[in-house]
């Protein structure tokens, strides 16, 4: 039996969860999908008793003219989809949120090169239940510190494994908006002048570096003029300029949008805003700047004055207004209800293709991960469905991450089955 492949991105899955029942054993036997109702989240729309290929952890077909594979699953005209992507949560950071030595997620000195990937636990009990919700994959976010710099993000999949941290450093977060004490304006001003001195710096280096090629000297061998490393954070705000490394804002007064509208157009950023609760005010310009947004399809009251405007049908109005939307839960430990929360944005106007697409699809794109779509060359994450995914009744029947099936047992099942168990000793005690 041939071993897996390394994906491009999502890598596999090499060693079990803490729990022994939690994932399956993983193997390199090629997987047919037949008889499935797959909503690819692609052009092709939904795909009604169609069978989808999976080998060496990639979708390689959907609907072969003849099916091949060392395993065939029948749906039976179940609902296929992509493993859903959580975002913006301390997943993996923060086990017991009362229990202060269980938590890794923020650092009173943290700046802008903070990366708590270092910290991250496979073996959280948190991930396996949150697997019960649909989701193979999350990008995890630091809390921060002081400073208005969060840190940065990183990715990972739900297999438990070690290696399931895909990849670290991936995002600047920084946190705009209301202060408790002194004013919004300093981060913005803060903000604006970082990038204005790092990209003076950059130019008067282009210049230099033109100069001494237009004069066809020889290297200078002075110390003055040696080219010097940029420190650590100087990297990370020329990785911003560049474009190359996404800036994730959380700010949330219309005002404040568009003053990051205004620094993404001026300095080139790939702008994220996260929370963007008066973002149905300001929906023109941002579709106009292409900034997608990250919100709770559950916010329907104003919790300050910067989000007046929060209500359960923004998702579908700012969707409706050509904006990139993404639906997330930012606790961590209810992480597993994200399809509820895109299924509440369904009751209030988004269209069941939109509100998958928010929770796959548009979260791929704007991170940059090979899944999210069923499509040939995709990383095979899916979810087999027992029914509409959106519904509470339903749940995962199945589901593979980098084409290994894993398990959705969690020490809630393992304690509900202890406690459950008809015993004559006390219930507390029956193992």
């Amino acid at each position: 039996m041939k071993l897996m492949k390394t994906r491009k991105l999502f890598t596999s899955s090499l060693i079990a969860l803490a729990f022994a029942s939690i994932t399956s054993v993983a193997n390199a036997e090629s997987l047919a999908i037949i008889n499935a109702t797959v909503h690819t989240v692609t052009e092709q729309g939904v795909l009604t008793n169609a069978t989808v290929i999976i080998d060496d952890g990639k979708i390689t077909a959907i609907n072969p003219v003849v099916v091949s594979a060392d395993k065939i699953i029948d749906a039976n005209g179940r609902i296929l989809t992509p493993g859903l992507i959580g975002t913006m949560n301390q997943l993996g950071l923060v086990e017991v949120n009362a229990v202060s030595k269980s938590r890794d997620a923020s650092e009173k000195k943290a700046d802008i090169t903070f990366d708590t990937s270092l910290a991250y636990n496979p073996r959280s009990t948190v991930i396996a239940y949150t697997r019960k919700g649909g989701i193979t994959s999350n990008i995890v976010t630091p809390f921060g510190g002081e400073d208005m710099f969060r840190g940065q993000t990183f990715v990972v999949d739900l297999s438990g494994s070690f290696d399931s941290v895909l990849a670290n450093q991936s995002a600047v977060v920084v946190d705009f908006g209301a202060k408790s004490k002194g004013s919004r304006a300093t981060a913005l001003q803060k903000f604006i002048h970082k990038l204005e001195d790092a990209q003076l710096k950059l130019t008067k280096n282009k210049e230099k570096e033109a100069n001494k090629k237009s004069q066809k000297k020889e290297k200078d061998k002075s110390k003055d003029n040696d080219k010097k490393e940029p420190k650590r954070d100087e990297k990370v705000i020329n990785e911003l300029l560049a474009g190359t490394k996404p800036l994730i804002a959380y700010a949330d007064r219309a005002t404040d949008l568009l003053a990051l509208i205004k620094i993404k157009e001026r300095f080139k950023l790939n702008l994220i805003i996260v929370g963007a609760g008066d973002a149905i005010v300001v929906k023109e310009q941002l579709a106009k700047a292409k900034i997608p947004v990250i919100i709770n399809a559950m916010s329907n009251l104003p919790s300050s004055f910067d989000t007046l405007h929060a209500s359960l049908d923004n998702a579908a109005r700012l969707t409706a207004a050509g904006i990139k939307v993404i639906l997330s839960v930012d606790d961590a430990h209810n992480l597993y209800q994200l399809r509820f929360s895109a299924g509440n944005a369904v009751a209030n106007g988004l269209s069941k293709e939109d509100a998958l697409a928010s929770i796959t699809a548009n979260v791929a794109d704007v991170f940059g991960l090979d899944v999210g779509r069923i499509a040939v060359g995709k990383n095979a994450d899916l979810v087999l469905w027992s029914a509409d995914p959106f519904e509470l009744s339903s749940h995962v029947d199945k589901m593979w991450i980098a084409g290994q099936e894993h398990s959705t047992k969690s020490r809630h099942d393992a304690l509900r089955k202890r406690y459950m168990t008809e015993s004559k000793m006390p219930k507390a005690y029956v193992k």
